[in-house]
């Protein structure tokens, strides 16, 4: 996620720059637009995740996305492919050998927008604010894949999968502090919006990095480094790729500005609205031994008929006082007597 990674040296650059095959030389002498749209497409599949989050969030929808497995594997996918691509596009750049100044202005670039979304989300977000993101694991995988460029790509491979087994074989409750939060190899994961520990993601670096030193022993890669966008939709993917890092630190206050002005216009969806007092109904009821199905149709019924009084506001902002909650007692149990035996 930022715009040096696929950008080999310059002419000046590679006058200093040792001498390698030819083939690598040719590769590397260029920037490739299909790295570019694999990062666009990652940054679309992003934006469509971050606006149904942000459906969720503000209760547009009723859907929780965060307890939908099929929503939590997606994200996932789109965070692995930008550790795919950051991979990639390091063994790409210093293919030529190590560029310590370019390496080291993507490095404050993208730890500087690291911490910008640290601050923004301490403040914005204090009890799930964003400590260990995707943008802090692209910067700290950078650093530990150094080595790695100079391994073979099988040696490589091996340590990306010892990286994801790391979080099975060496978890424990005794790395829940959270100063080794960002390893991620505690027994529990710590409250945030947004969390990419290093294990087990740096392994999808590591597989990046020893994808492209193979595509670079590649003759079909030429062809590959050649190809340039020329219809629209790829164009406005390549733009998208070279300009992902503001991308992703400005789409989110879009989203929620426009999300946030639709919500004041036609107010929260009234499941998603519902469902704190539904969850908490449901529980209370199948702690009474009764069956879901029942819970779930007396809980509704209660829903429905708080919703034509005036209580329901109370029940929504949790100012009910004792004489209310007795009130909201009195309708669930004339749901009760309603509901099938």
């Amino acid at each position: 996620m930022n715009d040096d990674l696929s950008r080999a040296p310059s002419s000046q650059e590679k006058t200093y720059a040792p001498a390698i095959a030819g083939r690598t030389q040719v590769v590397a002498s260029q920037r490739w637009d299909a790295i570019d749209v694999a990062r666009g497409l990652a940054i679309a599949a992003m934006i469509v995740y971050h606006f149904s989050w942000d459906l969720s969030f503000l209760k547009l929808i009723e859907t929780n996305i965060l307890q939908v497995p099929a929503w939590r594997w997606f994200a996932r996918g789109i965070a692995g492919s930008f550790l795919l691509l950051a991979g990639v596009g390091l063994a790409l750049a210093h293919a030529q050998g190590f560029r310590r100044l370019p390496f080291l202005r993507r490095l404050m670039k993208v730890g500087g927008a690291a911490l910008a979304v640290t601050l923004v989300t301490f403040f914005a977000f204090p009890e799930s604010y964003i400590f260990f993101g995707i943008l802090h694991c692209i910067a700290v995988s950078s650093v530990l894949a150094l080595p790695f460029l100079r391994l073979h790509p099988a040696l490589t491979l091996l340590a990306a999968v010892m990286c994801l087994a790391a979080p099975t074989i060496f978890t424990s409750p005794a790395l829940d502090v959270p100063y080794l939060d960002w390893l991620g190899l505690g027994a529990t994961d710590p409250l945030t919006n947004d969390y990419v520990p290093v294990f087990p993601w740096f392994s999808m670096v590591l597989i990046g990095v020893a994808l492209g030193k193979l595509l670079l022993k590649q003759a079909e890669t030429m062809r590959l480094a050649r190809w340039r966008a020329t219809d629209a939709l790829s164009r406005t993917l390549v733009w998208a790729g070279r300009k992902s890092l503001p991308i992703y630190l400005i789409h989110q206050l879009v989203l929620l500005g426009f999300l946030y002005g639709v919500l004041q216009i036609i107010g929260p969806n009234p499941g998603a609205e519902a469902q704190p007092f539904m969850n908490e109904c449901v529980s209370t009821c199948l702690m009474q031994n009764a069956q879901p199905q029942t819970c779930n149709a007396l809980c509704s019924c209660t829903v429905d008929m708080l919703r034509q009084s005036e209580l329901w506001r109370k029940v929504l902002s949790g100012t009910t006082s004792a004489e209310e909650r007795t009130q909201i007692s009195r309708a669930a149990q004339q749901c009760l007597r309603r509901a099938p035996s």
